[in-house]
């Protein structure tokens, strides 16, 4: 009966995690601005266009906000259930919320923030780990894109060499390539080089 139960507060629970990722971080805190962040720069609604449009405080805020999507439903979804299945369903379903936002007619951003709050409830020691080798990638390249796809890419590796099930390796390359497929057109300014940095006042479409 309690696995039963579960599953069906889950189900009840997976639209109310889709509308969440759906919360505008990026327009709500560019709009106290004066900015269309639709609109404006590559016009994606992330982190990555809110700095270059307002400067590093104002893209911390909304990379905060869409990490803490991802982190209340996987939260939620850890606390209704046993186990990890609640954790990735309600939190699979902020990140589909955040990247096709009923909202936005389903043109959202690449979420990868939103991902890596997920990541942090239920590999929290890990996505930390990554969160530096994302850094230090953004440093040494000032791409925000680059960096995103070598973690995301990676991250489901490691989390098989760390000796996790299958099961939660199959569900993290799942969201990878979901992750990886929404920064297609990076890939391809990458390979021509024409991908722009992660800097203040430039434009471009290398979001996260």
């Amino acid at each position: 009966m309690g696995p039963m139960r579960d599953a069906v507060v889950v189900a009840l629970l997976v639209p109310v995690a889709y509308l969440l990722g759906c919360f505008p971080s990026a327009e709500i805190v560019a709009r106290r601005s004066g900015v269309d962040i639709t609109a404006a720069g590559s016009g994606n609604p992330g982190a990555s266009n809110t700095f270059r449009l307002l400067g590093w405080r104002a893209g911390v805020l909304v990379f905060a906000l869409d990490v803490a999507k991802g982190a209340i439903a996987a939260g939620v979804g850890l606390f209704v259930a046993d186990g990890h299945v609640g954790a990735y369903v309600l939190g699979i379903a902020a990140i589909i919320g955040h990247t096709f936002p009923v909202t936005r007619h389903f043109k959202g951003g690449r979420g990868v923030a939103t991902g890596a709050g997920v990541l942090l409830v239920i590999f929290p020691v890990l996505t930390l780990a990554f969160g530096v080798v994302w850094f230090v990638i953004v440093r040494l390249t000032h791409k925000a894109s680059l960096a995103s796809i070598v973690v995301v890419i990676a991250f489901p590796f490691a989390v098989a060499a760390a000796g996790h099930p299958w099961g939660d390796v199959t569900v993290i390359a799942a969201v990878a390539v979901l992750v990886v497929a929404r920064h297609a057109s990076n890939l391809k300014r990458l390979f021509r080089g024409e991908e722009l940095g992660l800097d203040p006042g430039a434009s471009g479409d290398g979001d996260t």
